[in-house]
């Protein structure tokens, strides 16, 4: 019974630096959809854009691997607030970053359901949020 209680001491921490990963996760999306030009809800839902969802789900995975490494190196709630808010920025720098300079055109190719724009926007989110996860370690 002892070993029972010592294991669900970490009850509490997880439970705020979980619900923690979920307010950033919502945030984000919150962010993510107001910075692209299209309305990926509506391109999901409505008229199941394959692109608009790969996409999408590229950007959750990749800023989820970015929080879970700010989760298990941060010494603090605070601290892993604060890298969960710049992992946050640095995720939506690349989004603007691909978008705006290396392929200009991605967004209107993703509205229109080009299966390979929303592949390559997706993978790039991954790659940006692995890098961004490698770098929050110290």
């Amino acid at each position: 019974m002892e070993a029972l209680i010592t294991s669900l001491s970490g009850l509490g921490p997880f439970l705020l630096y979980f619900s923690l990963s979920i307010l950033m996760l919502l945030l984000f999306k919150w962010l993510y959809v107001l910075v692209t030009p299209y309305d990926e809800w509506k391109l999901i839902k409505e008229e199941q854009n394959l692109a608009a969802a790969i996409a999408l789900v590229g950007a959750f995975v990749g800023f989820s691997l970015a929080v879970a490494s700010a989760a298990a190196n941060s010494v603090s709630l605070l601290d892993f607030a604060v890298w969960g808010l710049i992992a946050l920025v640095a995720q939506l720098l690349a989004f603007a970053l691909v978008r705006l300079v290396f392929l200009p055109k991605i967004a209107a190719r993703i509205n229109d359901g080009q299966v390979s724009a929303g592949a390559v926007v997706g993978g790039l989110s991954v790659a940006v949020g692995l890098l961004n996860a490698a770098c929050i370690t110290y």
